[in-house]
């Protein structure tokens, strides 16, 4: 079932600096809702899609700290689909990365887009790995995937608050126990600190974390 964007036009306006970044977000939204109405009009050798263009842009028109959200509203506003939203993803940024992460939820029902989810997750952005291990990610992502990504939550130091429905997917999971006690191990063996975080998702499992013992 698909959710609402994590921002609302309300959220982005409130960010932006001047009348002339909410004049361009204008233009961009409304370019956007053209390509929805008319999506057989994609991009060509001969024609470039506008609104794909400013979700390239958007840090630049509408600074940096504002373009996660107005990229997020781009994509929703134009209805990106699935190969949309790959092509958006394969070809941009980070940055852009990131923004088709967040707007899964959105626009996504089923997992037709995991391969998305699997791709940030093999990265060591710790931005990208954030954006990956939320809703959509919740809902869709298969036990064994769902396990790794909070293993590379822990080893990338992205904060498991971070992932969306933690406390219900690691209810009991005794697979994901033996785990994340094997990953706590060879950190201890080869010397390095075990993440604060582990001990709290290993209890949610209903696994004790394990004491070492007392020479």
């Amino acid at each position: 079932m698909k959710q609402a964007p994590p921002w609302t036009r309300e959220d982005v306006d409130a960010g932006l600096a001047d009348d002339t970044a909410r004049a361009w977000l204008d233009d961009a939204l409304a370019d956007a809702a053209r390509a929805a109405q008319a999506p057989w009009a994609g991009p060509s050798p001969y024609t470039a899609n506008t609104w794909e263009l400013r979700f390239a842009a958007a840090g630049r028109h509408c600074g940096r700290d504002n373009a996660d959200g107005v990229r997020t509203l781009l994509l929703v506003e134009a209805r990106a689909d699935v190969e949309t939203l790959t092509r958006l993803y394969r070809q941009g940024s980070a940055a852009e990365r990131r923004a088709v992460l967040q707007a899964l939820p959105a626009l996504v029902d089923g997992p037709h887009a995991v391969h998305l989810v699997d791709d940030a997750l093999r990265t060591n952005d710790t931005r990208l790995v954030a954006a990956a291990v939320g809703p959509y990610a919740a809902a869709h992502l298969e036990p064994h995937a769902w396990r790794h990504a909070i293993l590379k939550c822990l080893f990338t130091g992205v904060p498991l608050d971070t992932v969306t429905g933690v406390e219900q997917r690691a209810l009991g999971d005794g697979e994901l126990a033996r785990m994340l006690t094997d990953f706590a191990a060879e950190r201890t063996t080869a010397g390095r600190d075990v993440p604060h975080d582990l001990d709290r998702v290993l209890a949610l499992t209903g696994t004790a974390f394990p004491q070492a013992e007392e020479s």
